[in-house]
């Protein structure tokens, strides 16, 4: 009996029954749970086969004018099809660090997702203070901090769910990994993914947390949505922009999410004082927007 009481006195169980919860709510509910494994699936085979860059700077691409091909032996040309062959490589691999570009996207569209679904988290809180349960919630011993934790929680074990299914269904698709790709660092793309999920979530909380019409944070989503990720290294290389969205997209963390999750996973050496300062920016991204998370709902979280 004593120990059954020191659980339930445990903060860290009622952090975990409200993280449950919230987990419960999405596998135990088989059309959204389907839905969060076909998403990544259409995305992948759609747009990134779609954007299709690599065949831009293709062989089939460049047409010699009649004229000009006539002044060229057959062994010439031979020889020109194969240097702009190699040099398709070359472009691809400056640009992008790597010569497949659904390479390069698949890593932006893991990032994606973990923005799309940590989105939700504002206006999961909206709908428990609309259907009365944030009132029993904030009437239990636990407290404000684990209420809010426990979405975010919940958001970042979802979003690192997804990531593992778009690497799996990425590589019959095209997907590359790098030469300085081991095992091991999967465990750091996971890290990576875990702190831009834990400062995503509670950004999203904390605009939201006052909220009573779900309007709100739909609007904040349609607001925030495409700026996060077309100003960022989702889909194109930050310095290959227009000088000001370079701006913008170098003070984005999803931008340092990406390129040391690129690093991790297609280039082809690794970069250790890079990888470091993006891990300390994503890290200190999370922790002053989990702050403010925590902070907040300890003013404004009422019934």
């Amino acid at each position: 009996m004593s120990e059954i009481n020191n659980v339930s006195k445990s903060k860290l169980h009622g952090l975990w029954a409200l993280t449950n919860r919230e987990l419960k709510k999405w596998y135990k509910a088989p059309t959204v749970f389907i839905l969060t494994l076909i998403q990544p699936i259409i995305w992948l085979g759609l747009l990134g086969n779609a954007l299709n860059i690599g065949s831009l700077f293709s062989t089939s691409s460049i047409q010699f004018p009649p004229e000009i091909a006539a002044q060229f032996t057959p062994t010439q040309l031979g020889a020109l099809n194969q240097f702009f062959s190699g040099l398709q490589d070359q472009i691809m691999g400056s640009t992008f660090g790597t010569t497949s570009y659904i390479s390069f996207m698949a890593v932006g569209m893991i990032a994606f997702t973990a923005l799309f679904t940590t989105m939700f988290s504002g206006m999961s809180v909206v709908w428990d203070r609309r259907l009365g349960f944030l009132n029993k919630a904030l009437s239990t011993p636990v407290s404000r901090a684990a209420i809010i934790l426990s979405k975010v929680l919940s958001a970042t074990l979802r979003s690192m769910f997804q990531a593992s299914i778009i690497l799996i269904i990425a590589y019959p698709l095209g997907f590359q990994f790098g030469d300085a790709f081991t095992p091991i660092n999967i465990l750091g793309v996971f890290a990576f993914l875990f702190l831009i999920c834990l400062g995503l979530s509670s950004m999203f909380i904390a605009i939201n947390i006052r909220s009573t019409r779900i309007e709100t944070p739909m609007a904040v989503m349609n607001l925030l949505n495409l700026p996060l990720t077309f100003a960022s290294s989702a889909f194109f290389p930050i310095d290959r922009m227009p000088d000001w969205l370079q701006a913008v997209a170098s003070v984005n963390p999803l931008s340092y999410t990406m390129n040391g999750m690129r690093q991790l996973l297609i280039n082809p050496t690794i970069d250790y004082s890079a990888l470091a300062f993006q891990y300390a920016y994503v890290g200190i991204f999370a922790a002053v927007l989990t702050t403010i998370g925590i902070v907040l709902s300890w003013r404004f979280l009422n019934k």
